[in-house]
This record gives structure tokens, C-alpha cells and sequence, in this order.
């Protein structure tokens, strides 16, 4: 990277400083070219940094977030930084600025993009050979799980076979975040669904150790779920979505489920909590955020602020360990 400005001898040196210390980032050389190029621009007479220049780029433009401000100032004052240490500049370096967090809202699905999404799912284009054999029966059966039951795509691929009672429906989650070990009671559909499959790919993996199992009787790994989704959700569907997003499905469709029913919604909560798998009902609580004015209609319907429910709930929580 070659530098033609006043600080093209500073800046050749803190790229060779950053090299030798293995830190060559792409990414913060090239917002240090673009901070020359801004003192070339902006101050074309200049022999030297002044502490306008730098007080100047380190403000906020009207079109940055607080994040996109801090990607493009922390590598100017990392070689500003540099360069007050070795006495080759005197300024002051500005107070880095704080990044803020950002507000995941995870894809609301229809109902049109998610018969789109399964239609895709039975109708998958599958390879030729035992590999399309499996995977033509395997997928459909894998994302209905994921949508019927709120799973983390993780515990999904890594069920065992001797994980799953086909006889009452009940799912032994042992692979999941945390190590939480948890129940999920299967759906009536979904359980005749996931009997049959047992029985087809059976006949394919007679002595299989996970439940979806692969051609060499091992797990699917998590790039094959990020894989055959997205195949199948593009095929038909525009919205940019993931997989894992079908568990915030899940939890949305169940909060909604509750509205009208007054009392039992922290019960009802309770239980969503522990078939997701989480450690505390604090996890669940985010999903509230999910469901526009829930929180005035739990107020409106029971008399109970939203804030009065959620530390009753985990009063009783203690009381099922």
C-alpha cells in the first residue's frame, strides 16, 4: 500500500509496524487510506496533523450509526495512537466513541412464505444416489421438527436415536446450549410424521446412532442445515431469513396463542420456558418484545403489570427444579 501525502512516511511505517506484529488488517489500512485521502482533500496546503483534521473526521456523519462511526474512526486513532507514541505527531487523541447494541428482530414469517418453504422442503431436488435417497426424506421431516417443536437447530441434527420415546412422543434434548438437558412433547402430526420416517430410513441405516443420520451414520453438521434451508427457502421466498429463526417462530406463535386467556398466561410461560430449553424464564421474556402491545394486553386482561408477572414466575420456576 503506497502513501503520497505529508503522512505517507508515518503511515508507511505504522503499516510495517502492524505487518510485524501480524495485524495487517485489510480492513483497518484501508480506513487509514481513506483518512489520508480525507487530509489530502480537505486541507491540501497542509505540511503536518492538525488537531482539526482529526477532531474533524472523528465526528459522527449524519448517515453513520454509532457502529458504522466506530469502524471507521478506531483505525485512525490506533495510528494516531502510533504515531503520539513515537513522537512523530502532537495531538490529542479524541475519546473513542461507544458502540451501542444493536436490535435483533428476527424475520416474521406468513403463512404463504412458510407453505412455500415446505412445499420446497418435500418437493427438494435431491442428489442421485444413497446420499439423495436420505436426504429426500430427511428433509422434510428435519424442518417441521425445527418449526412444531421451538428446537435449536443444533439439538435437532444431533438427536440420537435412543433420544426419541416414538411411543409417548417425548424428545430427550441431552445436546444442547449450556448442557441443559430437556423435554419437548411432540405434536400429534408431528409425531406420526417422525414415525414413519424411522420406519423409511430404517430400511436405509438399520443400525443408526442419530436419529437423522447421514450416509456414514454420524450427525449432520451445522453448515447442511445453513445449506439445505436456504435452498429451500430461496427457491420460493425473497425475505432474508435463517433456520434458527423458526425456534423465534415458535415462541411468537405460542405467546400469541395466550392472549385472552387471562391467568394462565404465567403458567403457560413457565412451560414454554423449560420445552425451549432455557435456563431461566429471563431467556423466554425477550420474546415478549416480539409481540407488539402484548405486554398491555396481559395488563388489560389480568390486571397484572407485565413487570408483576415475570418475578412471580420465577419465584415459582425455583419451585419445579
Amino acid at each position: 500500500m503506497e502513501f503520497k501525502s505529508f503522512l505517507s512516511d508515518i503511515l508507511a511505517g505504522y503499516v510495517a509496524y502492524r505487518k510485524a506484529s501480524g495485524r495487517d488488517s485489510i480492513s483497518y489500512l484501508l480506513n487509514v487510506r481513506h483518512f489520508e485521502r480525507y487530509c489530502e482533500k480537505e486541507y491540501p496546503a497542509a505540511k503536518e496533523l492538525s488537531q482539526t483534521m482529526v477532531d474533524q473526521w472523528c465526528k459522527r456523519r449524519d448517515t453513520e450509526n454509532s457502529n458504522s462511526c466506530i469502524s471507521r474512526i478506531y483505525p485512525v486513532l490506533s495510528f494516531l495512537r502510533y504515531a503520539r507514541a513515537r513522537g512523530l505527531i502532537n495531538i490529542q487523541i479524541p475519546a473513542a466513541p461507544r458502540s451501542t447494541s444493536r436490535t435483533y428482530i428476527p424475520h416474521a414469517f406468513t403463512v404463504a412464505e412458510l407453505q412455500n418453504f415446505f412445499h420446497s422442503c418435500d418437493s427438494i431436488n435431491a442428489k442421485y444416489g444413497l446420499i439423495g435417497k436420505i436426504q429426500k426424506i430427511t428433509v422434510p421431516v428435519f424442518f417441521r421438527l425445527l418449526y412444531s417443536s421451538g428446537m435449536r437447530t443444533t439439538e435437532a441434527r444431533l438427536l440420537r436415536k435412543e433420544d426419541i420415546d416414538l411411543e409417548n412422543g417425548i424428545v430427550n434434548i441431552r445436546f444442547s446450549k449450556g448442557y441443559n438437558q430437556h423435554f419437548v412433547v411432540l405434536h400429534d402430526t408431528m409425531l406420526d410424521l417422525m414415525k414413519k420416517y424411522d420406519v423409511a430410513i430404517s430400511k436405509i441405516i438399520p443400525n443408526r446412532v442419530f436419529f437423522f443420520p447421514t450416509k456414514s451414520n454420524k450427525g449432520y453438521p451445522g453448515s447442511w442445515v445453513t445449506r439445505i434451508f436456504r435452498k429451500c427457502w430461496y427457491e420460493s421466498n425473497n425475505a432474508a431469513t435463517i433456520a434458527y429463526e423458526l425456534r423465534h417462530h415458535y415462541a411468537v406463535e405460542n405467546i400469541n396463542g395466550w392472549i385472552g386467556q387471562g391467568l394462565t398466561t404465567h403458567m403457560k410461560l413457565l412451560s414454554l420456558s423449560k420445552s425451549m430449553g432455557h435456563t431461566n424464564v429471563e431467556s423466554t421474556k425477550y420474546y415478549y418484545s416480539l409481540v407488539p402491545g402484548l405486554s398491555e394486553i396481559i395488563e388489560n386482561a389480568t390486571g397484572d403489570t407485565f413487570n408483576q408477572i415475570i418475578p412471580n414466575l420465577q419465584n415459582d420456576e425455583e419451585s419445579y427444579q
